[in-house]
């Protein structure tokens, strides 16, 4: 993130880049913590994307910063992007029940399933990236569709930090508590580059 100071000051131990990674960490356990519900994820993840998109304008990106942010912006929408989360997440687990029956057409179907999953699960993170989607999540969604279609380099990234996370919470359990904040400043990073290539 490019706006990140990068030379370290007199008596500083660790530079800014360190205190970057400490603060995604940080930020990180908070969305973890705050997202087991699972109902709130949507808004936890998108408010990390606003919390470390504003380290590039020298705000600090701390946990918080992100628990302040969040207390001011939970509101009806955030909620309905919960419930619509949890609808979706559950519309999976039926269709790989299905898929997994033995009905006839089930690899056909499978392979759609999971071909919409992809591209839903890659819209909806894009759009929590957006900064439109800490006021207003329709708006959010059309921009991150739009995103993912004009910019599949970007997209294939997405793809590749949550394919990342969900390795790193699989491998070692505490990792699931850490990779949050790492997911959020991937889909950051992917969402400037976008914007600066523009």
């Amino acid at each position: 993130m490019s706006g990140v100071r990068t030379s370290r000051e007199a008596g500083e131990v660790f530079g800014p880049r360190m205190t970057l990674f400490a603060d995604v960490l940080s930020v990180g356990i908070a969305v973890a913590v705050v997202s087991l519900p699972l109902l709130t994820l949507p808004a936890t993840l998108s408010t990390a994307c606003a919390v470390l998109r504003g380290a590039r304008e020298g705000r600090p990106a701390t946990a918080g910063r992100f628990f302040a942010e969040l207390r001011r912006r939970l509101r009806v929408g955030d909620l309905a992007a919960g419930l619509v989360t949890l609808a979706a997440l559950a519309l999976v687990l039926v269709d790989l029940a299905l898929a997994g029956a033995g009905l006839p057409g089930a690899l056909a179907f499978a392979l759609l399933a999971a071909a919409v999953t992809t591209c839903a699960t890659v819209v909806a993170l894009r759009a929590c990236a957006r900064p439109e989607s800490t006021t207003d999540w329709p708006e959010a969604v059309r921009r991150a569709a739009r995103d993912a279609v004009r910019d599949v380099g970007g997209s294939g990234l997405v793809l590749l930090a949550l394919a990342a996370a969900a390795l790193c919470a699989w491998m070692l359990l505490p990792l699931a508590f850490l990779a949050p904040g790492l997911l959020a400043l991937a889909l950051t990073a992917v969402d400037v580059r976008r914007a600066a290539a523009q």
